[in-house]
């Protein structure tokens, strides 16, 4: 157990998921033995670790094991990079084998792939708004576009924004090259405001890579759960590969996107995300996923 008997300290491992070549990655906090922890002592855990995310990883009678996910400031449905992170440290310590286990989540369970060294998480069959569907909900697509210090001749030609949801809601967003995406100033607060009129995770701004071997290069904005950018994000990739796929017509099913090269320091990762097809082409399924590798080890105390 990670939990004294007066529960007053938590071991918390730092391990970053979505690795690239062996560096960079998104870091997430790991806490395992979970099982006797509140959401009172987990939120606090992981205001204390301080990172975008931290997955609590459980006991479960339903899949093969449960996580909880929290920012320094909620709870969250689900997180790529946490989940990426927990099951890398626990093929790496043995504590599962090559091929299928499963998350549960308190949206459900998940399946969960092991691949030699990397882990690959399923993802539900994707949803899309438009910005005509979001003038309901007091949102323009000048208003988002606003929001990053954009206008329209930075945008890709031909290809709007949407609202993507395979679990989790982004709102995906195009532009014409990698100068632009670097150039970007968000305007947090209103990046937050519109997050939480749309019920957003956040912002997948994204252009296309043709001199990489990665379809994608992006940055993520989310502070309506604490994270001004984070560098990778599997519960983002996965809706852009089914954009990609769906909304601009790259029809391949396994797709490469990078994340955190603009971010200051630069913490450059790399997501693969693999689609499931039925026999007419549409998508029923996903897996995004990749390397982690474990870091440091953190003492938490509980007040």
């Amino acid at each position: 157990m990670n939990i004294t008997d007066e529960k007053t300290k938590v071991t918390a491992h730092i391990v970053n998921g979505f690795v690239k070549n062996g560096t960079g990655g998104n870091p997430a906090g790991v806490v395992f033995d979970a099982d006797h922890l509140t959401d009172e002592d987990m939120l606090q855990i992981a205001a204390k670790i301080g990172l975008s995310e931290t997955a609590f990883v459980s006991s479960s009678d339903e899949a093969g094991f449960r996580l909880d996910f929290f920012t320094p400031n909620r709870r969250i449905a689900h997180c790529g990079h946490a989940t990426i992170a927990a099951f890398a440290h626990m093929a790496e310590t043995g504590a599962v084998a090559e091929g299928e286990t499963s998350k549960m989540t308190v949206d459900g369970p998940r399946k969960i792939i092991i691949k030699g060294e990397q882990a690959f998480m399923e993802q539900i069959a994707p949803s899309y708004e438009t910005p005509a569907q979001w003038s309901g909900k007091g949102v323009s697509l000048p208003d988002v576009l606003r929001s990053l210090g954009l206008g329209e001749a930075d945008m890709m030609e031909g290809v709007d924004p949407q609202l993507v949801n395979t679990g989790n809601s982004f709102v995906v967003v195009p532009v014409k090259n990698e100068d632009v995406l670097a150039g970007i100033t968000p305007d947090l607060d209103a990046i937050s405001a519109i997050s939480d009129k749309l019920d957003l995770i956040g912002y997948y701004v994204f252009a296309m890579s043709p001199s990489s071997s990665s379809h994608a290069t992006t940055r993520m904005f989310a502070p309506r759960y604490a994270i001004p950018e984070e560098a990778a994000t599997g519960m983002a990739a996965g809706p852009l590969g089914c954009f990609l796929y769906d909304v601009m017509g790259i029809k391949e099913t396994h797709m490469t996107i990078d994340q955190g090269d603009f971010m200051t320091p630069a913490s450059p990762s790399t997501i693969m995300v693999d689609l499931t097809l039925d026999t007419t082409g549409a998508i029923t399924s996903l897996t995004a996923g990749g390397y982690g590798r474990s870091m440091r080890q953190m003492e938490i105390e509980l007040e």
